[in-house]
């Protein structure tokens, strides 16, 4: 009995540490797509800016050097913008994988934890060793959560 509430107790403590980290992930999941949106409305801000400048041109029939040098570097604002919006899309999606990857971990070990009470009440080491493979399959998820790129 004792070695099963031990049991529990570590299989409470990973499940409590698996806990923390998908909610880190999910919470920088959610900034890095937050940054992106942001990158994204910045990029059409200079896409706008630079529509005006275009049409001005257009409009007027002239263009000096002045407004080329300007569209020219909307231009190449607009494709640093894009790349670090991508970045942050991509770190997006990492961090969520990892989340994903973590809250199956969190559930494991819940299952494994209500698995184990089951075996202290009903007094069979059966239900104790299925426990314990749950467990194992939860700590599976932690070392792929921690590992996983």
């Amino acid at each position: 009995m004792s070695a099963v509430a031990l049991s529990t107790a570590i299989l409470a403590v990973l499940a409590a540490i698996t806990g923390l980290l998908s909610g880190k992930h999910a919470n920088e999941a959610m900034m890095s797509q937050i940054e992106a949106s942001d990158q994204w409305s910045y990029y059409q801000a200079k896409s706008i800016k630079a529509s005006v400048l275009e049409a001005k041109m257009s409009l007027s029939g002239v263009t000096n050097e002045q407004d080329r040098a300007k569209a020219t570097k909307y231009q190449e604002e607009q494709a640093d913008i894009q790349k670090e919006a991508r970045t942050k899309e991509a770190e997006a999606k990492e961090h969520f994988h990892r989340h994903e990857v973590f809250a199956r971990g969190v559930t494991m070990f819940q299952i494994a934890i209500a698995v184990a009470a089951i075996s202290a009440l009903t007094k069979r080491r059966l239900y104790w060793g299925v426990s314990l493979l749950i467990g194992a399959a939860g700590c599976v998820f932690l070392v792929l959560g921690l590992i996983v790129r």
